[in-house]
């Protein structure tokens, strides 16, 4: 009898040590921080307004995305402050992987036909292993549609074709505020005048606070020396809204640009704010999983 005591005893009493030391590791586990944690979520969409953002969609992710823009105020009653013209683009990104994503689209403006891929170089993380920065970079060409200006001469389709590369680097500083920068290069393979350069360089700047869980402001702008390609161009500011609504991000903005790829923004920009040569827009993004695998076996 004494015997069964003393072996019951000794079960209970290992029962409770290895029970203690479960809580104690659960505890450990607990303060232990993980070693590479990746900031998300800079800005709610792939774009600022006008710019690519930080932000990817994840890989086997389409992002179906209808950029509108109506007509400039300073078109005045005539034209219903501009709410009489309408222009637009509607595009398809889709994330490859976490770091790599494409995208298409179309634009009424100049019957403009782009494309581009966008790769992650930098990931902004905190932890044990620290990146301070997101780097991105970005390749793309779009190719103008419209009707030859003089049919007559003998013209290639070379002429058609503008590339671009841009590097973005930016920080996810805390909760309610990102911000952005770099630069990017724009090449036309052809020029209205022999007096301009083929190629213009301009610095992209852009920034989000957040107001709410579901709100915020942006604004981009590019910075460049006027001359190089356009006498007239003026550097193209926009400003808006976010406004998230589940599976949307619903963004209504102000720009004085009517271009809605990156040669037409940076190039062919010529509204003036102060002038009231500015239009009123929204860009809607919906997303849609095509395949969950991809997005969660990558990094």
């Amino acid at each position: 009898m004494t015997r069964k005591i003393l072996f019951f005893s000794i079960l209970i009493f290992s029962s409770v040590i290895a029970k203690a030391q479960d809580d104690l590791l659960s505890m450990l586990d607990a303060d232990t921080k993980p070693e590479v944690e990746r900031i998300t979520n800079a800005f709610k969409s792939t774009r600022v307004i006008m710019s690519q953002s930080l932000e990817h969609v994840g890989g086997g992710v389409l992002d179906f995305r209808i950029m509108h823009r109506f007509g400039m105020f300073s078109d005045g009653r005539s034209e219903a402050w501009g709410f009489d013209k309408a222009s637009m683009r509607i595009g398809l990104d889709y994330g490859i992987t976490n770091r790599l994503m494409v995208g298409i689209g179309r634009s009424t403006y100049k019957k403009e036909a782009d494309a581009f891929l966008k790769y992650r170089l930098l990931w902004q993380t905190k932890g044990m292993k620290r990146m301070p920065v997101t780097v991105e970079y970005i390749a793309g060409m779009s190719v103008v549609g419209n009707k030859w200006a003089y049919p007559d001469r003998v013209n290639y389709f070379t002429s058609r074709i503008g590339y671009y590369h841009q590097l973005i680097i930016g920080r996810k500083f805390s909760e309610r505020f990102s911000f952005q920068t770099g630069p990017i290069v724009i090449h036309q393979n052809m020029i209205d005048s022999s007096n301009y350069k083929n190629d213009l360089l301009a610095v992209e700047v852009g920034g989000r606070i957040k107001l709410t869980k579901r709100m915020a402001i942006n604004a981009d702008y590019f910075y460049f020396m006027n001359g190089d390609q356009n006498p007239t161009a003026t550097r193209p500011l926009s400003i808006g809204f976010d406004i998230e609504t589940g599976g949307h991000v619903f963004q209504l903005h102000f720009t004085n640009t009517s271009g809605m790829t990156e040669r037409s923004i940076v190039t062919e920009t010529t509204g003036e704010w102060i002038k009231g040569n500015i239009e009123f827009g929204f860009n809607l993004s919906r997303v849609f999983t095509l395949d969950s695998k991809i997005k969660r076996s990558n990094p």
